[in-house]
Order: C-alpha cells, then structure tokens, then sequence
C-alpha cells in the first residue's frame, strides 16, 4: 500500500518522543518607509529623497486594504470636503470675518466646479487624501484666462510631477509633468500650487503618516490574512482517534483521509485514523496559544495607524468603552492637533491667488460644534463667577458675546447669597434705592427689584430678572404673597412624587392615552377654534359700503386665541417633561447620580434652546394659524364684496388677500418665537443661580402662568386686526376704483396720537396712510413698525366714492 505523505508527519503527533522546536523567518521589505527605499543617502537639498516612494504600492497596499488607513484619511478629508472655503478680511471677536466676498473667482473653483470632471468639495477631498498619502506632496495646476482671471484648478497626479531645481539658487526651476501619452510639459512654477506637510531637512520633500505607520499597516495586514488563512486551509480536526489499520485497503485509507477537510464548516470535528496493530490513541489538537494572538496584534496596529495620523477611535465612529466627555474631549483635541492644522495648509496654499494683501482665506468651520467647547467652558465659568457675585450682568453679556442692558440693575454686582446688589455708579445706587457714598447698603430683605428692561410688549422679563426668581421662590417665608415663583417651586417640591410633571404635561399626557376616536383636552381646543373661525361673519347690506366691525376682528380673535391657548399648553408641559428627561440631564450638573459610581453626569449645563426649540414650535404655530385667517380672510372678502353688490370678490384680490394673511401669519409666528426665545434666555440666567432641574420648572409653570394668555391675547389680536383689515382693503381695491375709506379711531385715552391724527382721514382706496412718516394700507399693517400696529383697534369704513357726504 502506498504510503501518503502526509503519514509520516501525522504519526509524528501521535507517537511519543521529543517535538522538533518551531522556527519562523520573518521578512519585512521596508513597508512604506523612505529609509530602506527612498534614497537615505541623497544628500542634503537634493530633490530626489521622495523619488524612491512608490505612491501606486501605497494606495494599494497601504490605503485600499487597511481598514484603519482608510477611515482614518477618510476622516481627515471629509471635512475638507464638507467644509467651504470662504474669503474675507478682519476678524471679529468670535473670529469670523467682518467683510467676505463670497463672489470671489478663487471661491467660485473652489466652492463651485473645479474643472469639467469634478466638483471643487470633491478635488479638495482627493486634494486632502495626496497630502497624507504622497511623500512628495500634492501639485495644483490653475488655469487662467487671458485676462488673468481664474477659470479651472486641476489635481496632478503627485507620481507624475517632478520638481526641478534652479541651478542659479532659486529652489524651483519648473515642474515637469508627464502626461498619460508620456509627453512631458515643463509647467511654470507660477502656475502650480505645491502642498506638503514639510520635511524638516528636504524642501523638495514631503512627509506621511505612513512612513511611521508602515510596518503597523503591514502588521495589521498580515495578521488578517493570517487569520483568514487559518480559517480557510488548516486541516487539522479537533482531535485524532488512531486505530489499527494494518488490515485497511486503499478505499479505506481514502476514506480516512477525506476526513481531513479544510475550511471553517469542518472546524472541530473529531476524525479517525490508522496507528498500527492494536493501537488506540486520542490526540487534542486544538489551536495553540500563539494562533490566538490575533486580536492582540491587530488591536496594536490599529492603534499606531491612527496615532500616526493623528485620528481617535471615536472620531471615527467607534465610541464605546468612553464616557460622554471623553469622546467630546477626543473630538476637540482632533480639531485642534490634527483637522484644523490640515484645513489651515489646502487654505494657505492658495493665499498669493486672493490678489488683495488684505484679504485672507480660511475654511469656514462655524458649523463645527466640538470647537465651541471652550467657549461653553467659558460661559460656564463666567456663569459661575456671576453667581458669586464677581461680574456684573453686563459683563457676563459681553463674555457670552451678547449685547450688554447697560442699566443700574446689570451693571451692580449682585452678592450671595441674597443677590444685594453693589453698584458701581452713584447714579446707579441711587436708582437702585441704596444710601450714597460711604453708607451703601443693599436692598432691604425682601423689596423687590424694579426697573428690569423689556425687549418689546410680546416679550418675557428679561434674563437679569432669573436670579431675583429663584431666590424669591427659594427664600423661607410666611408672606402667602411672596411671588408667583415661590409658590411654583414649592408646589414643584410637594409634588414630586406626582407621576407626571404637573398640568399641562399631564393635559399632553392624557392626549397621548387617548385612543384615536377621543382626541385630548389639547386637540379639542384646537378642534373648537377651527369651529369659532368657520362661522359666519355679519356682512352689510348691498349698496352701503362695508365697514370692519368688533365682530369681524373678535370671531378671528377668538379663533387664534383658542388655537394659541392649546399650543402653549402643550408647550409648556413638553418643556417640563424634556426638564426632567434624564436624557437632557445626561452629562450636566443637573443630573441625580444613582449610586457613587454613577458617572453620567457632568459640568455642563442644559441646553435650553434643544429643550424650548423655539423654532420648532413658531413653525407649529404658523401652520396651525395659516388655515384659520385664510378662511377668516375668504369670509370677510365675500362680506366686502357682498356690500358693493359683487357675488365674490374678484379673482384680482386673491393674490393680495393671500399676501395679507401671509404677513399676518408671520407676524403672529415671530410674536411667539419672541415668548419662547425670553423664555430660553430665562432659563439660561437661572442655571447659573440653581442646580435643582425643579426650580427651572418652577419658572417654566410662573413664566407660562403669568405671561401666557398675555402673550395669546396679543398675538391673536395683531393676527385678526391684520387679516381683517387687509382682506377687505385688498378686495375693495379690486372691485375699485371709484371706492374710498374712512379711518376710524374708537376716540378714547388709548388711541396713540398718531393715530388720533387719521380719524376722519378719508383716502382712495389702496392709497396708503402716512402714519408718523410711515405708510400703512390699513389698521395692522403687518409691514408697519410694531409701534404702530400692536394692540391697534381702528378700523376701516369703505363707501364708493358718489355716496361719500362732503
């Protein structure tokens, strides 16, 4: 019988004796690196030390199977893509520019299209990726018109470009570029922007992460395919029973080896085999120590490939096994050390195309959020110095980069722990109500501070005014008439066993339970407003003019008021529920530690405009209004033009009736998102008085309380006035000419006197009036300024123009 040759080893492994020792012989070709392969013996200045760096082997070998090297230069140039260039001169606080000019040729290749085949986000991309892959760097043609204007940028391939030195001195001669035909072009250097990380003794030389990183990405290569290759062609069972096979045939020995089949599907098996007369034997051949040794070596590589290149695990998607503000801090110290560095080279190598010594040329990185972290840092700080008492209001404003009230109460320092305030101006103690010179003394306990600016009628209290809230409702007292506040936080602290976070939540709460067929408390409100629009208004008779009355305005009101009420209810809960989500508490100084060794939380505070989301919510309120004053408006333009003995109102009107709701809707959106935006303004002042998540909702339930239905009733009555009024001016204009209007006052203390001067006033229709040098169409000119048109209650009263009485 013939013997296999496999045999001899086999029986190797199951007869007693002395192994012989495993030896390995290693070879390492020199990787990427440019000391074994890229003329370590040029001298120095010569432009032939990058010459030996094979860029086709570093993208194959070094880029496209490398898991790590890829997601690695992937990261790095995907903001040099997502990013645009912009062009502008001096630098403000913030450090944006305060001139740009965004019509730039440079900016138009760059941001716009580089060239006919691609994009200039796409060659910065590429652009980006030659930089960290080229030992010799990467080389940009630019085209120019024959006026010298800039007209495409080309990407050259970096293996095909040759640096040439001048012999007379200068550094570079030309460039020479061969073409794909293999002709040669000598470009002028003028003509070529050379980027590189420089080397720091060649300037004919680059330098790449992969020379470091060489042997890690063979390693991590190699110990891949060694694992793959185990998997696919290791024979060996899991174990080996030897019987006597000294009476076995040829088919029997086939069929014995056939149960060595190599492959993952086989792994484990047990097979059986010959050993000799009376023989039996078992052997474990399971893997060795050094066989799993895999993920260890792996694990190596991957963490000296990003290394060299100066990239984080999580940058790159993997967070795990990192709290919060280690990942944060992992992506700020990337932006720092690594992506902004990198972003600064591609920018700076086009600056001698900007044509102006004062213009300068930068990614624009404002939408970056890991670099505001020092400046949140900041702003907690000086948050926290202001609650100790050492900045005023006006100079924390100024740190946190918004505009200073420059009044006696944010101008004082106002001292812990009963916030007395300390002015800095005898005007401004004596304003505050405190003894002069020499004998200053803060407030008396429990006087309350007055003269807090406003931004405008629909807006909250402003922000200075948290401190004084919270410490109202903190304070121990007997007074049942100690402030609105006071009584929220303590209700807030009685019920904090309460299932769900008070009222309103508990209103959007049971709006969720309900079943599809029972809509909530929120929905029925907004269901009932819809019916108050939809009825009729009263409508004149034909042939006596058409005036706009209460009734008009009030049906409208009524209808925007009720919608209102709904939306700011629901408002309201989410805004507490979102308070007390751990969700939003994760990582801030407001989250509740389970145990000692609970580490969610953190020094940042909450971020109230996620929490409030005034956009959000000023949207939700136009789409809810629209649909209301647009039929609203139908109503009232079918009663004008019922009055001039028309059956509807021109199709001429609808364009201007259309516009007319727009700007009412608008307006009334913009009214809310004033509401919402003191509200978030509120709340950022209160954190740094109070780390209890319950005094913040506190000051949500005070705030919506006392300033809700205020705001409801103003919105809603600048929304009715407005599309009232525009909607029969727009109608009557159509149905004109031939049609005057009368303007009407109601004649009493509250008209304002610019007002007062146009009762009477009679116009040709849409002929404006001239309201203290402002033109107004009608009452509520949404185009007016807000000083004309809030809480405005005049009207218009239309008749042609043969029955008007002199």
């Amino acid at each position: 019988m013939a013997r296999r040759s496999w045999f001899p080893a086999l029986r190797s492994l199951i007869t007693p004796g002395p192994q012989p020792a495993e030896a390995k012989t290693v070879t390492w070709t020199g990787g990427y690196s440019s000391t074994a392969s890229a003329g370590a013996t040029t001298s120095w200045g010569s432009e032939g030390r990058a010459d030996g760096w094979d860029l086709d082997r570093v993208v194959t070998e070094g880029y496209e199977r490398s898991v790590w090297t890829f997601k690695a230069i992937d990261t790095i140039g995907k903001h040099a893509r997502r990013l645009p260039l912009t062009i502008g001169r001096g630098l403000t606080e913030d450090g944006e520019f305060e001139e740009t000019f965004p019509d730039h040729p440079l900016l138009r290749v760059l941001n716009g299209r580089a060239n006919p085949l691609e994009t200039g986000p796409l060659l910065r991309k590429r652009l980006s990726g030659q930089i960290l892959l080229s030992k010799r760097g990467a080389f940009v043609e630019m085209t120019r018109s024959n006026r010298g204007t800039l007209t495409r940028i080309d990407l050259l391939p970096p293996d095909r470009v040759v640096p040439k030195a001048d012999p007379k001195g200068e550094y570079i001669q030309h460039f020479e570029f061969t073409t794909l035909h293999g002709e040669v072009r000598e470009l002028d250097p003028e003509r070529v922007r050379w980027i590189r990380d420089p080397h720091p003794t060649d300037p004919y030389s680059g330098i790449t992460p992969l020379e470091a990183a060489g042997l890690s990405v063979d390693l991590d290569h190699l110990s891949r395919m060694y694992n793959v290759a185990f998997i696919r062609n290791d024979a060996r069972p899991g174990g080996v029973l030897a019987v006597d096979t000294s009476t076995l045939s040829d088919r029997e020995m086939d069929r014995l080896e056939s149960r060595f089949l190599p492959g993952a599907e086989y792994a484990g098996h047990v097979s059986v085999i010959g050993s000799g007369p009376g023989g039996l034997n078992y052997v474990d051949l399971a893997a060795r120590p050094r066989e799993m040794a895999y993920e260890h070596a792996a694990n190596n590589a991957k963490v000296e490939i990003l290394a060299a290149f100066g990239v984080p695990e999580s940058v790159t998607g993997n967070a795990s096994k990192r709290t919060f503000d280690n990942a944060e801090q992992e992506e700020y110290s990337f932006w720092v050390h690594t992506e902004l560095p990198h972003l600064e080279m591609i920018a700076d190598a086009f600056a001698s195309d900007l044509g102006d010594a004062g213009l300068d040329i930068r990614f624009d990185t404002s939408s970056v959020e890991a670099l505001e972290l020092p400046r949140r840092k900041r702003r907690a700080e000086a948050r926290e110095e202001w609650n100790a008492g050492l900045l005023s209001i006006d100079e924390y404003r100024k740190r946190a980069g918004l505009p200073a009230y420059d009044n006696p109460h944010s101008r004082a320092l106002w001292i812990s722990p009963q916030k007395a305030p300390v002015p800095k101006r005898p005007e401004d103690a004596a304003a505050l109500g405190i003894a002069g010179p020499g004998g200053q003394q803060p407030l008396a306990q429990g006087a309350p501070a007055t003269g807090l600016p406003t931004q405008d009628p629909a807006a909250v209290p402003e922000a200075g005014t948290a401190a004084q809230a919270v410490e109202q409702a903190r304070a121990d007292t007997d007074d049942p008439s100690s402030g609105a506040a006071a009584a929220a936080v303590q209700a807030a602290r009685d019920d904090t066993n309460a299932p769900v976070p008070g009222a309103a939540a508990a209103a959007v709460e049971d709006a969720r339970q309900q079943p599809l067929s029972e809509p909530g408390p929120a929905a029925a409100a907004v269901e009932h407003a819809r019916d108050l629009q939809t009825k009729a208004l009263p409508v004149n008779a034909p042939g006596d003019g058409f005036a706009v009355t209460d009734d008009d305005v009030d049906r409208a009101r009524l209808a925007i008021t009720a919608a209102l009420d709904a939306l700011l209810a629901r408002q309201q809960g989410i805004t507490l529920a979102r308070l007390r989500s751990p969700k939003a508490r994760k990582g801030t100084r407001f989250w509740t530690p389970d145990s000692a060794e609970d580490t969610r939380g953190g020094t940042k505070p909450l971020d109230m405009g996620r929490i409030v989301d005034a956009d959000r919510w000023s949207d939700e309120a136009a789409e809810t209004f629209a649909p209301i004053l647009t039929k609203t408006a139908a109503v009232v333009a079918a009663s004008t033009a019922h009055a001039f003995g028309h059956a509807q109102a021109p199709a001429a009107a609808h364009p201007t009736i259309t516009t007319a709701v727009l700007g009412a809707v608008t307006a009334a959106a913009e009214g809310l998102r004033t509401f919402l935006n003191g509200v978030v303004e509120l709340l950022d002042q209160a954190q740094g008085v109070t780390d209890d998540p319950e005094d913040l909702a506190a000051l949500v339930r005070t705030v919506f309380g006392d300033r809700a239905n205020e705001i409801a009733a103003h919105v809603a009555e600048c929304a009715a006035t407005a599309t009232v009024n525009g909607a029969a001016e727009a109608t009557a204009a159509a149905i004109g000419p031939g049609i005057e209007r009368t303007w009407v006052t109601r004649r009493d203390d509250r008209v304002r006197p610019a007002h007062a001067r146009l009762d009477g006033v009679t116009l040709p229709v849409a002929q404006p009036y001239d309201v203290a040098g402002f033109p107004m169409r009608y009452p509520g000119d949404p185009i007016a300024p807000l000083a004309q048109t809030i809480n405005c209650r005049c009207r218009l009263r239309y008749r042609t123009t043969e029955r008007t009485t002199p």
